[in-house]
């Protein structure tokens, strides 16, 4: 009984550890888009993500090396850490409407939406928003080096080369997300999203267990023995969809701090603007409205097709849920935009009429 325990709670240290981290390890300190509501002052944010990072990963090398915990205890616990993961989310969806007042008159609404903007952890220290996506992406990290661990260790003398490259295709996703950490303070989640049961446990649980679906279905599965061309092309359809992914938010990220920046040298910005605001419409967002969404799916696509097994259906259910996840989306930053910007976004929608996938949706 003692093991499933351990595993149930292990979410739960991990998390415990990366706030700690996050709180007193020396940060940048960063201006963000969202303004604090008392003040209207954009907030500045401590961004040291990087840094855990590559403390809490080194820490799980070094205990799996000394024998503290063996390199596949994660994945020899993934049920339980999945159902403490799952319970956390939970209790702190639960915890976060405390002594907050009412957004709507649904309490089931407010739960799953949150009512809190912008709140922090650790005494103001932490973002609890910022927080969330580096506890999740590190624990995310771990379960995926513990579960290629394991396939590694089942297949000593022939591992899958499709494991390795979702390896690194995914912990290169998830350091780049690390090192452009300031760049997130300026995308939807940041500024738009409240502190609900979405954004709390999708980030407790759903992206540390969910997003790697992919090796739970093949990492006991022995090498597909997939052809050369067929990695080669699976990793040119990840980083295509990188650079969709990434070019986009950077040209906006730069277009926002300074709208006359000239983006890597070639884009020069083009907007429409109606004398008070700007709306950027040249570079990746003169390709579609939301281009960046067609690069995270394409990331995800390309992820599913390394692993080697494209006949599997669950690998599939995680470019699938973007899918879903991104149209969704990108509907409701529409009607945000829309209210913001009123004929300003009509121009945009003529000028730029595609939603994410240029020339066709």
């Amino acid at each position: 009984m003692t093991e499933p325990l351990l595993g149930f709670f292990a979410p739960w240290v991990i998390f415990g550890l990366i706030l700690g981290l996050q709180a007193f390890v020396p940060a940048r300190r960063v201006e963000g888009y969202a303004r604090d509501e008392a003040s209207n002052k954009p907030i500045v944010y401590r961004l040291n993500g990087l840094s855990v990072f590559l403390i809490v990963v080194a820490a799980w090398f070094a205990a799996g090396y000394t024998g503290v915990m063996p390199y596949e205890w994660l994945w020899e616990h993934r049920w339980s850490g999945l159902a403490g993961a799952f319970a956390l989310g939970l209790i702190a969806s639960g915890i976060a409407m405390v002594g907050v007042p009412a957004r709507s008159a649904s309490r089931l609404k407010d739960y799953f939406l949150g009512r809190r903007e912008n709140p922090s952890l650790a005494g103001g220290r932490v973002d609890a928003k910022m927080y969330l996506y580096v506890a999740g992406a590190i624990l995310l990290e771990l379960n995926l080096l513990s579960f290629a661990a394991h396939h590694v260790l089942s297949y000593p003398t022939d591992p899958s080369p499709g494991v390795i490259l979702y390896i690194c295709l995914f912990s290169w996703f998830v350091c780049e997300y690390l090192v452009y950490e300031h760049v997130h303070l300026y995308t939807y989640d940041l500024f738009a999203e409240r502190l609900g049961f979405k954004l709390i446990w999708g980030c407790l649980m759903f992206y540390p267990y969910c997003y790697g679906m992919g090796l739970w279905a093949v990492a006991d599965l022995a090498n597909p023995h997939s052809p050369a061309w067929y990695l080669v092309l699976s990793a040119v359809i990840f980083f295509s969809g990188w650079i969709f992914a990434r070019g986009a938010n950077m040209q906006k990220y730069y277009f926002k701090r300074n709208p006359s920046h000239v983006f890597l040298g070639l884009f020069k910005p083009q907007s429409i603007s109606d004398g008070e605001r700007q709306v950027l419409c040249s570079g990746f967002w003169g390709l579609s409205r939301h281009v960046n969404y067609l690069g995270e799916v394409l990331m995800a696509t390309g992820l599913t097709l390394a692993l080697g097994w494209p006949w599997l259906i669950v690998p599939w259910l995680y470019p699938l849920y973007y899918v879903v996840l991104l149209t969704t989306r990108e509907r409701d930053d529409d009607r945000r935009c829309e209210e913001k910007y009123g004929e300003l976004w009509h121009r945009y929608r003529e000028k730029v009429p595609r939603r994410i996938v240029p020339y066709i949706y």
